[in-house]
């Protein structure tokens, strides 16, 4: 068995739920043949059952305990050692198609969501993509579990149908002709059984979009006391999913009970026209009893086609939903870059503000507007290939969306304000692309100042972190991204207010080691602190949304214009948000230098006892 989910789930057609279901058939034909091979051998062993069982009846009667006897009796058993052996093992291949199946949907639909942007929640509600990835998957993969008992169920009723016609041929023709009778009956209630599970369908994913809508506000619904609107919203909505279930099911026991009666009524049928014949002598008794263990035995094929249609139907409407997720045009990388990435060290350059990062330079980015600069440094991360198409940015003059996205990725990286975290261990959390070596990560948490964090976790690097970092204070979570943008290590490097949410000591120990960190490497800093500005190569102000001076933080202070105020007001404004009333202690100074000075101590003992004192 191969490990699930696969590295790569490949590319599906999305012209609709059927080719859709055909491509992932191709994808795993070969555990999805043996899997049907298995349910053929399955399903052959027992069609032929009743009839060796009639004829060792009949050879018993005739000869008593003779040879025929002992050889049919010997055949029963071997027949059904095969039959478990492949019912045991065709089960493992029928869950291993299952999961393989919605495995792939919801890596698809994971790396479509991951890919697109904001472009998934402009065109779907949450609660569909979540539902797609929580029922439709499962709902496709369930097609391929059912798929091998299925073909082996029409084998064996080719095989009865074959063996019934040659010990009669009106019982022959009862089987040949009113299976498929009891078959059809089944399907009739299997349409409107479809129609009201995509209306339980639909109704599903409105509320999970209502669900995830409310919980993602709640904070602002108490504060404007809209609670209660929303709280009756969602029942009323459960209520509606409610009804819709209650309709499926009330279908479906239909279906469950006829499943039931027409077959009995058709063993009944065949039973009673087998008596007869064999009352009159046309059949011998071991016929009769073969006759009845077809007739019992045909009820399973029966249940197990009507299981595939349900199956079908549902992995129809199932796939329906994973395609339209799939069809999310991204927001950017829509269409593969063409032209040729430029030599390392070219700069970057937003056109529209003027703002440029030219190679190994450290810049500042200010405005009087935190949005204005937040926004230049989104474009710079090339985030809306559409939206940004009036204000190109350009790399070694070529523009980012001309490039190919996933070389983008790797050259340019922004670290955005809200930093954004996941649940597992802080390592995990720490190094996206893979486990690193303690070391590095160690010195990355240094840079940020985050030791505090690893202190404060269970276990340090290795201890759990939950959903969203909740455990961890806003600036710790800052700070955990800060030394995750770090340990990238990227040509460019793009931090939109990396210390906001920290104090002005911790705030001036990142600033100074971010220098020592991306010394030689292209890096730009949003932000209106002085504390960093301090330690800039050079500070690009924005005025209306395009670049009016440049220089260090000093020339600036000390330089006239028109917009000479306005700097002044942004950085002065900063520093007072940041300095408490009285100025900066030079007692706690002084401690935070001594605990700082303790920790690199650490962590450089830390490192010689590893590599036994080497450098």
């Amino acid at each position: 068995m191969r490990s699930l989910p696969l590295d790569d789930p490949g590319t599906p057609p999305l012209s609709g739920p059927v080719r859709y279901l055909w491509w992932l058939a191709c994808r795993q034909w070969g555990i999805l043949l043996v899997a049907v091979l298995l349910g053929i051998v399955l399903f052959a062993c027992q069609a032929f059952l009743p009839l060796l069982t009639g004829h060792a009846i009949d050879s018993g009667l005739a000869h008593g305990f003779g040879p025929d006897l002992w050889r049919a009796a010997g055949l029963l058993g071997l027949l059904g050692i095969v039959s478990a052996g492949a019912g045991a093992i065709g089960h493992r291949y029928d869950i291993a198609n299952w999961l393989r199946a919605s495995f792939a949907s919801s890596q698809l639909v994971g790396r479509t969501v991951s890919r697109s942007g904001h472009a998934i929640t402009a065109e779907l509600p949450t609660g569909e993509v979540v539902s797609a990835v929580a029922n439709d998957a499962l709902r496709v993969g369930e097609l391929y579990a059912v798929l091998a008992r299925f073909v082996g169920s029409i084998v064996a009723y080719a095989i009865a149908a074959v063996l019934m016609l040659r010990v009669s041929v009106p019982l022959g023709l009862v089987v040949v002709l009113g299976l498929p009778v009891v078959a059809v009956s089944l399907g009739l209630i299997v349409r409107p059984l479809q129609k009201r599970q995509v209306a339980q369908r639909e109704a599903s994913g409105r509320l999970t979009t209502l669900g995830s809508d409310t919980v993602s506000g709640l904070r602002i619904l108490r504060g404007i006391g809209g609670e209660g609107v929303f709280n009756a919203r969602y029942r009323e909505q459960s209520q509606l999913v409610r009804a819709r279930g209650v309709e499926v099911a009330g279908t479906q026991s239909w279906l469950d009970a006829l499943q039931v009666l027409l077959p009995g009524a058709f063993v009944v049928v065949l039973v009673w026209l087998g008596a007869h014949m064999a009352v009159d002598g046309t059949i011998t008794p071991g016929q009769l009893v073969a006759t009845y263990g077809y007739a019992a035995f045909l009820s399973w094929p029966v249940q197990n086609a009507t299981m595939m249609v349900q199956s079908a139907t549902r992995a129809h409407v199932g796939a329906g939903k994973v395609v339209g997720v799939l069809r999310v045009v991204p927001s950017t990388g829509a269409t593969p870059g063409s032209a040729p990435m430029p030599a390392p060290g070219a700069p970057l350059v937003d056109e529209t503000s003027g703002v440029r990062l030219d190679d190994g330079r450290l810049v500042a980015l200010v405005s009087a507007d935190p949005d204005e600069s937040a926004a230049i440094a989104t474009r710079l991360g090339r985030f809306d290939d559409e939206a940004e198409a009036g204000t190109p940015v350009t790399l070694g003059g070529v523009r980012l969306s001309d490039l190919d996205k996933a070389a983008v990725r790797e050259r340019v990286v922004v670290a955005e304000a809200t930093p954004h975290l996941f649940s597992g261990t802080l390592a995990t959390e720490l190094d996206v692309h893979g486990p690193g070596d303690e070391e590095r990560l160690l010195a990355a948490i240094a840079l940020a100042d985050a030791h505090d964090v690893v202190d404060s976790t269970p276990d340090g690097l290795a201890g759990e972190l939950p959903e969203k970092g909740r455990s961890l204070s806003g600036g710790q979570r800052q700070r955990v991204a800060l030394a995750r943008a770090l340990l990238l290590e990227p040509e460019i490097l793009v931090l939109v207010e990396p210390t906001s949410a920290v104090d002005a000591h911790t705030e001036a120990r990142i600033a100074s080691r971010l220098v020592d960190a991306r010394g030689g490497r292209t890096t730009l800093v949003v932000t209106a602190s002085p504390l960093v500005l301090d330690h800039v190569d050079e500070v690009q102000f924005v005025q209306d949304g395009a670049v009016v001076a440049r220089g260090t933080h000093a020339e600036l202070l000390g330089a006239s214009g028109p917009w000479a105020s306005a700097y002044h007001r942004v950085v002065g404004r900063s520093l007072d948000e940041d300095t408490p009333a009285g100025g900066l202690p030079t007692v706690a100074l002084d401690e935070d230098r001594i605990a700082d000075e303790a920790f690199d101590a650490l962590l450089e003992q830390q490192s010689a006892d590893r590599t036994g004192g080497r450098p």
